[in-house]
């Protein structure tokens, strides 16, 4: 059946829940449109990506001891002794992580189209002015997750694997993990550095709001390098070299977000002061 077109301008709270409908069911058409091109690549996916890390000639591996080579520095990063296989210990395994796997990688490939429905959604209610930043706003926030995906993939990901794989707390014990639990960390290392790596687009429009000012921002950054920490201390191994590498980018966004804070508080100033000119 068509849809009745209604004239965004004059919407009713029941046109408002129809069109989030129809935004929620083409994100997730395109989400699933993703899913299906992963499962056809399920072997590149899984034995080439996601298996990655845990093979001692990974890139990040390669990359530590080169760096550690440099200084004159023994790494535990050069060739390490990953002698372990990923065990599917129930019957279904394999096949939810299948199809789980695939809806993840589809989200991450249709992340500029989910954020695209958003915007269609919300722009009825922006002024003229900010609706020409459509695409600005799209292409941003895809680039900063896309930054923020790779960056849990060949930093925070490689790092918890080592971590968690090198640490022996006896020679009579032999770590074989489970197929869910190696797919949650690295599940967990992309997802939440592709979602904190959004932090500068959070900031812009908490500022636009009213709820973000750059003097906030200044005056509670220690409680923000706690909260990043915190952060860093959760999606990482145990270890305070792991953290800091975590914590260091996620920092500087911090940083560039009291910079967009302070340029939207600019612009809103001087469109004000245009206003109030005869």
């Amino acid at each position: 059946m068509a849809r009745k077109k209604v004239d965004p301008n004059n919407m009713s709270f029941l046109d408002h829940v129809e069109e989030l409908r129809w935004s929620l069911i083409r994100s997730i058409v395109g989400i699933l449109i993703g899913a299906v091109i992963a499962g056809i690549f399920t072997d590149f996916i899984f034995d080439v990506i996601i298996f990655g890390p845990k093979r001692g000639t990974f890139i990040t591996y390669e990359f530590f001891c080169d760096f550690g080579k440099y200084f004159g520095i023994v790494s535990d990063f050069c060739n390490p002794d990953f002698n372990f296989k990923v065990q599917s210990r129930e019957m279904s395994d394999e096949f939810s992580t299948h199809i789980w796997t695939s809806i993840l990688v589809g989200f991450v490939v249709a992340f500029p189209w989910v954020l695209y429905q958003v915007w269609r959604f919300i722009s009825p209610g922006l002024k003229s002015s900010e609706k020409k930043y459509s695409s600005g706003f799209i292409i941003v926030c895809s680039l900063l997750f896309f930054i923020g995906v790779t960056f849990g993939y060949f930093v925070i990901a490689p790092l918890s694997v080592h971590f968690m794989m090198t640490y022996n707390l006896s020679p009579e014990i032999s770590t074989e993990p489970s197929l869910s639990s190696y797919i949650g960390y690295i599940r967990a290392s992309i997802l939440a550095s592709g979602l904190l790596f959004e932090l500068p687009v959070i900031i812009y429009f908490l500022t636009k709001v009213g709820l973000a000012t750059p003097e906030g921002l200044r005056k509670n950054r220690k409680f923000a390098l706690v909260i990043v920490l915190i952060v860093a201390a959760v999606i990482t191994p145990p270890d305070v070299a792991s953290q800091i590498i975590v914590a260091i980018p996620v920092l500087i966004l911090y940083e560039v977000s009291i910079f967009i804070s302070k340029f939207v508080l600019y612009r809103q100033k001087r469109r004000k002061r245009k206003l109030a000119t005869p």
